[in-house]
């Protein structure tokens, strides 16, 4: 079939695109490391299309670089950076909200707020223990279905991109501590919990709360 290989051909580059960025996010490829598509190609046997494909997709998403005759590096964030993150996911998060907020929180279905509510009980469990490495993806996917059920599908690519510059920002300066258990941030369950109840205030006062939370967290972890 003509089309078919063109679908196998975008399957593998998103699925080449969500191994390398997830590598990204881990530190297993740190900020500054350069590479070829050669070379990631090789290391997941495919041909360089879908990879080249795949490395521009992560170049859109801001988390890597093309450098001339080099390849390509992981972008390198600063503190700076770190801080318009988090001034630019608040601005994304009230936005939903104070649009409108009872048009907000009001398109919130039962089954879509149980499952973010069961998405928001891991990522909190992932937080209180202090287990990065689970808290990640079950915090990505929180946000991504929290930001679907009360925004647009653009509103929510925007805030995606964000935290998974945050993240990738973070988890080096996290790792250093010497431990993380009840130091990350385990309010997604509380936050569920005010968007079923429709409360925009309360919504507001957590999110404010968590940016204020994370701007410490990584103040904290300035080398001395």
């Amino acid at each position: 079939m003509p089309g078919s290989e063109a679908v196998r051909r975008t399957t593998l580059r998103e699925q080449i695109a969500d191994a390398l960025r997830d590598e990204v996010i881990a530190g297993r490829l740190p900020a500054g490391r350069q590479f070829t598509v050669k070379e990631i190609a090789e290391q997941y046997g495919v041909s360089a299309t879908p990879v080249r494909e795949a490395l521009l997709d992560l170049c859109a998403q801001g988390l890597l670089g093309v450098e001339m005759h080099k390849g390509y590096r992981v972008r390198e964030f600063t503190y700076a950076d770190f801080r318009d993150m988090v001034e630019a996911r608040s601005l994304i998060v009230e936005g939903i909200f104070r649009r409108s907020p009872d048009r907000a929180l009001g398109a919130v279905t039962p089954s879509a707020l149980a499952s973010v509510r069961r998405r928001a009980e891991e990522a909190s469990r992932a937080a209180a223990a202090g287990d990065l490495d689970i808290l990640i993806g079950y915090d990505l996917r929180f946000w991504r279905e929290l930001a679907a059920i009360v925004g647009n599908p653009y509103i929510s690519g925007f805030l995606n991109t964000v935290r998974v510059q945050g993240w990738v920002f973070t988890v080096p300066l996290l790792r250093r501590m010497p431990t993380l258990r009840g130091r990350l941030w385990s309010g997604h369950s509380e936050l569920v919990e005010a968007v079923a109840r429709q409360n925009a205030v309360e919504v507001e006062r957590i999110i404010t709360a968590y940016n204020q939370h994370s701007l410490a967290l990584i103040e904290a972890s300035r080398p001395v």
